[in-house]
């Protein structure tokens, strides 16, 4: 089924699904009981992820598109290298150029790859919440390594309705809201609405869905980026709605052929 959006009015009401706080209090309470263990090598830690895990996983170098933030082919990541281009160049890829997505950049902080990959299910299905937080502090500090000025936004990819009742939670959100007090930007997670049998933004008038966004830098927030077509269909959104600028923030980027 196609994917729907709208830009919905803010403030028109907090998350519906009456398990979310239950949930949320559920993933507290482990992270407060279970504090030092690492997430991904069991070790003690006073983080998410232990130092070395850390060190090890966050902290490779990797040269990105500032747009689509895929890693470009290998002869072209060589060339670049012996050109002494450095990590985070501001050369678009030649798929961007060639058809540029609707977003303007996206930042990523690694490939969707073992064993980085256990952390999203982990958020995502377990409500392990310490890993949205450890996520948004990562994202953080990839942002303020680039020149860009901090969004005026933060929304996550929404959920359906029904996912949302039935996770209990939207764990884009989870990391939308400690990356927007970071960052120092407004977070709404009302700002876009999923539906399924409604065109995008039916439910707003265009007076409406322009004081929302209307000359702003949109930052939309998901765990996992793979081919970014919903990605892309909520930058055309947004766009249209009149966002001046729409940057992807993404924990983990799925590499592609």
């Amino acid at each position: 089924m196609k994917l729907r959006f709208c830009v919905v009015s803010r403030g028109a009401g907090a998350l519906r699904a009456g398990s979310a706080v239950a949930l949320r209090r559920l993933g507290q309470m482990r992270d407060i009981a279970l504090p030092s263990q690492c997430a991904l090598c069991g070790n003690l830690s006073q983080k998410a992820l232990c130092a070395g895990c850390d060190e090890q996983y966050w902290n490779q170098t990797r040269t990105r598109c500032p747009v689509c933030a895929l890693p470009p082919p290998v002869r072209i990541m060589a060339s670049a290298v012996s050109a002494g281009v450095k990590n985070g160049a501001h050369s678009p890829c030649r798929r961007c150029i060639a058809e540029p997505p609707h977003f303007d950049a996206t930042i990523a902080l690694a490939d969707y790859h073992a064993p980085l990959n256990t952390l999203a299910p982990d958020l995502k299905f377990h409500a392990r919440l310490a890993t949205a937080d450890e996520f948004a502090r990562q994202l953080q500090a990839a942002f303020e390594a680039t020149d860009a000025a901090a969004p005026d936004v933060i929304a996550p990819v929404p959920l359906s309705h029904r996912r949302l009742r039935s996770r209990g939670y939207n764990q884009a959100w989870s990391i939308g809201k400690p990356l927007a007090r970071r960052l120092g930007s407004l977070a709404d997670a009302t700002l876009i609405e999923r539906t399924r049998d409604t065109a995008p933004q039916a439910k707003l008038d265009l007076d409406t869905r322009r004081r929302n966004v209307g000359g702003q830098h949109v930052a939309i927030v998901d765990d996992v980026m793979t081919s970014g077509a919903t990605l892309d269909a909520l930058a055309f959104m947004l766009k249209n709605a009149g966002a001046r600028r729409v940057t992807n923030f993404v924990a983990l980027r799925t590499p592609q052929d």
